[in-house]
């Protein structure tokens, strides 16, 4: 019985492998309780919160998915600086906001003055916001120096447009 069980495991990993849309491998698991995601990320020592303001129907989501989020050394960078959950835009998902009111995902989005996809916002432990980036990345290596960005606090004393140059 435990090996018919085990085989049942392995097939239903198998199978959600398989189906997972690229870039899911980038995003942390979340019960919507964002108030509580920023302990966490403070509890674990990172540098705080990255929210993912995505709509399944923008193409620009899906290309930073699969070209972008995708990337293994992109995933390791963030997975160590950042606690990073995608929030859908057009979501009826009850969720915790990050001053502990709940709501669905839609009016969360809405509470952040989010108006377009993607939109990547950065919140430090405390909850203030740290950095706020509209539109795709050119490709990783931009996403990837938007990480260092705010990992390194330059977004401190000037703009991620600056610190590019």
């Amino acid at each position: 019985m435990r090996s018919v069980f085990r085989l049942i495991m392995i097939w239903l990993a198998a199978v959600t492998l398989v189906h997972a849309a690229p870039g899911d491998a980038f995003f942390d698991a979340s019960l919507g309780d964002y108030a509580a995601e920023l302990k966490a990320a403070q509890q674990q020592g990172k540098q705080g919160v990255l929210l993912v303001v995505e709509s399944e129907a923008c193409p620009y989501c899906k290309r930073m998915r699969e070209q972008v989020l995708s990337q293994t050394e992109v995933q390791q960078y963030f997975r160590r600086h950042f606690n990073s959950y995608s929030v859908d835009m057009n979501g009826s998902v009850p969720v915790t906001g990050l001053d502990g009111r709940e709501m669905t995902e839609k009016a969360f989005v809405r509470t952040l003055k989010v108006r377009g996809t993607p939109t990547f916002l950065f919140f430090a432990a405390d909850g203030r916001e740290m950095a706020r980036y509209n539109g795709a990345t050119r490709d990783a290596a931009t996403f990837l120096a938007l990480g260092r960005y705010v990992a390194e606090g330059h977004w401190r004393k000037t703009t991620f447009d600056q610190y590019q140059k």
